[in-house]
């Protein structure tokens, strides 16, 4: 038995079903319930077939499908160490996005993961390490130019 049925006082969702089944055993059309209560004819439509396959229960909403879903305890760690261990392949930080597809959960869900551990990988502003042989020279010759730039001339850093 539902605990609205035990509890005495009814949320106002059955209130309103209750009425729309007793005025449907009052002998009224689902048209004169529809001014009367401000409901469409589906909704009325509904909530007698509700009541006449399951009674009583059928007056309660069903469960709904699109609660989140709950993290446990291994997959916010594997956010997390995806998130101060790793970098992604395909760019040089990780985003909600990127890390939602790689973990296999929802945006909300890693934000939320991101916030309970104060991360905020998309704006951290590190110097990163180049794998490039020639790394210094280039360094060298391109501060070289903005340091000390010739004549006339525009310095580009692409």
């Amino acid at each position: 038995m539902q605990g609205w049925l035990r509890m005495g006082a009814l949320p106002q969702s059955i209130g309103q079903r209750a009425r729309i089944l007793l005025l449907l055993a009052n002998g009224l059309t689902p048209k004169e319930i529809s001014e009367q209560l401000h409901v469409s004819a589906p909704v009325i439509f509904k909530w007698r077939k509700r009541y006449q396959e399951a009674g009583l229960e059928g007056l309660s909403d069903l469960r709904r499908s699109g609660a989140p879903r709950k993290l446990d305890e291994a997959k916010i760690k594997e956010i997390l160490t995806l998130t101060t261990q790793r970098v992604p392949r395909e760019a040089t930080h990780w985003s909600l996005r990127l890390m939602a597809r790689y973990a296999g959960v929802s945006l909300w869900q890693v934000a939320q993961v991101w916030a309970a551990a104060d991360l905020k990988p998309h704006r951290l502003k590190t110097f990163k390490i180049s794998n490039d042989p020639h790394f210094a020279d280039k360094v060298v010759d391109v501060v070289g130019l903005y340091l000390n730039p010739p004549d006339n001339a525009l310095v580009l850093s692409v």
